[in-house]
């Protein structure tokens, strides 16, 4: 079925409706201590969500106002699958995970996932169903902040998909350093020893969302990245202050056997190579103890060891090129994007629907950071963009439940 496009005319009587129907808004339940946050029903909106978000992605003016209306609440059965007695068939199709490689290229590369989780247990799960596939691997670290039924859940859906683990981290290892890096370290040992072959590893935090599908992920990597490591960053100094120590201004000295220290992302892309190489470079150890006592540790670990002339598959001094998540920042309004339609975190702009349009037209092959219990629209309808982008890509004859449902019908208000 085609997808159906909202009309000025359209969405100014959704509009109209969208008002009336505000009667049958309820207010959300915060979320406990323990528990995933509870999502009541909320008004939906024409030819939703396909239309809406179809306006939102054009970037028609009066998409966003209407969305303010119309939110996508996440659907109970998204996490019901997660809280009924496990069946990993029906856990499996019920959340619509891609159950084959969707192509020879695909099937012949695969690709590892550490994903460091702690909230927005539905956030994860669309995070997880949109860059899974079988012939991958994903390593998830839970914060131990995170409240007790958000790790079991998490653990449930790992134990449905046997490419799915937790990290080991809480046993011992051969590397100890700042925690984060130290979970990284402890998904890459887990990771080396996995019976997949994957060829690089990319790290991601739960709040993060695909823009690219795992095929163009891969021509990414192939094709700009020239198969070597991309860890974006500069030398220390060049792009802000260097390294200071935890509780006081002063600098650390430097660090040790000689190494230029820069600074970059505490994501990443590296090759199986260079991470088999980390894990045991005498270099790499030093530079782990000597981060102990530095702030965001994790901001110059894998950048700094990416650009040692020995190490394999390095990326040399390319600055910030290559930087693969596309990000909203305050401090750059008015010259990389035209605001944030969300709202500030910090410095950090928390997607609104308003930013869909930005979003799908960004290079980058993810972006961060959603936050489904502020603005649940945007997600969903970057999921179904994504979702159909895939589909439309694919070799191998498309599986029913593959698909997200049509819903082409006004509800004033969702059931129970």
């Amino acid at each position: 079925m085609s997808q159906l496009r909202a009309s000025k005319a359209g969405l100014a009587a959704c509009a109209v409706i969208c008002a009336c129907a505000c009667l049958y808004l309820w207010d959300r339940d915060p979320e406990d201590a323990e528990q995933e946050a509870v999502y009541p029903a909320v008004v939906e909106c024409g030819f939703y969500p396909d239309e809406l978000c179809s306006a939102l992605s054009e970037g028609k003016g009066a998409a966003p106002q209407i969305a303010q209306f119309c939110r996508n609440p996440h659907r109970p059965e998204l996490l019901a699958h997660l809280r009924a007695p496990q069946n990993c068939s029906k856990v499996s199709r019920g959340l619509r995970f891609i159950s084959r490689p969707l192509s020879a290229v695909e099937q012949n590369f695969s690709l590892a996932y550490i994903i460091g989780v702690r909230k927005e247990l539905a956030m994860f799960v669309r995070l997880l169903r949109a860059i899974y596939v079988p012939q991958n691997v994903y390593c998830i670290h839970i914060d131990k902040k995170a409240p007790r039924k958000y790790k079991t859940a998490v653990q449930a859906l790992a134990n449905c998909l046997e490419n799915v683990f937790i990290s080991s981290r809480g046993r011992k290892t051969a590397l100890e350093g700042p925690e984060s890096v130290q979970t990284d370290l402890s998904c890459m040992s887990d990771l080396v020893q996995h019976q997949r072959p994957w060829s690089c590893v990319i790290k991601l935090c739960g709040q993060d969302f695909p823009i690219k599908t795992n095929r163009e992920i891969i021509h990414y990597i192939r094709d700009k990245g020239n198969g070597n490591s991309i860890t974006p960053g500069a030398k220390a100094g060049q792009s802000g202050p260097g390294p200071s120590t935890r509780g006081d201004a002063r600098f650390k000295p430097h660090p040790p056997q000689n190494l230029t220290l820069y600074s970059g992302s505490a994501y990443y892309i590296l090759t199986r190579k260079f991470v088999e190489f980390i894990l045991t470079d005498a270099r790499a150890k030093d530079m782990l103890q000597w981060l102990r006592h530095i702030q965001n540790p994790e901001q110059h670990y894998w950048v700094t060891l990416n650009r040692l002339k020995d190490a394999p598959g390095v990326t040399r001094d390319t600055g910030w090129e290559g930087h693969f998540r596309a990000i909203k920042r305050k401090a750059e309004e008015g010259d990389g994007h035209d605001g944030c339609k969300g709202h500030y975190e910090q410095d950090t702009c928390v997607f609104g629907s308003g930013d869909l349009q930005w979003i799908i037209q960004s290079p980058a092959l993810f972006a961060s950071k959603f936050e489904p219990s502020t603005d649940p629209l945007v997600v969903a309808c970057l999921e179904r963009w994504h979702r159909r982008k895939a589909l439309r890509q694919a070799e191998v004859p498309i599986e029913p439940h593959w698909h997200f449902p049509q819903e082409n019908h006004f509800n004033t208000k969702s059931t129970h």
